[in-house]
């Protein structure tokens, strides 16, 4: 096969938590959403977009036997950076939101193809941002 079939999208990021409820009230906060599960091993949350941001309580994401079938064991450590894409008109919003909630912004940067990112930190000193969704404006391949 010489084309592999398509993938639509990310589904999912998963971060692992050293304090899973306090890491998932700051993003249900932050993101103004109840979680669509949410129990001592992992939160889920609509992180928009039909993407799905996956909290997991760190070191308790082994093996989980289901009705459908085993899922694997995972976790992870290290630095982690996640970016969450909005229209350049939010930014100002969204540096509202952080301040709002006591979390610095810790840069800003703007791009050479355009828009601006605001790189926060959450509870578990993971880096994240609000940033363009520079996609639109790259040459994806955006089959249909």
């Amino acid at each position: 096969m010489d084309t592999p079939p398509r993938v639509r999208r990310t589904l999912e990021t998963a971060l692992y938590c050293a304090d899973l409820a306090k890491t998932a009230a700051f993003y249900q906060q932050l993101l103004n959403v109840t979680p669509m599960l949410s129990g001592d091993r992992l939160v889920a949350l609509n992180a928009g977009a039909q993407t799905i941001l996956l909290l997991f309580q760190q070191g308790n994401s082994g093996p989980l036997e289901t009705a459908g079938g085993l899922v694997p064991g995972h976790d992870g450590s290290g630095p982690v950076h996640l970016a969450f894409a909005v229209d350049t008109a939010d930014i100002p919003a969204w540096e509202a939101r952080l301040a709002e909630l006591g979390v610095a912004v810790e840069s800003r940067v703007r791009w050479n193809r355009g828009g601006t990112s605001l790189y926060f930190r959450d509870p578990d000193n993971w880096i994240a941002d609000f940033r363009l969704d520079i996609c639109r404006f790259l040459n994806f391949d955006r089959r249909n």
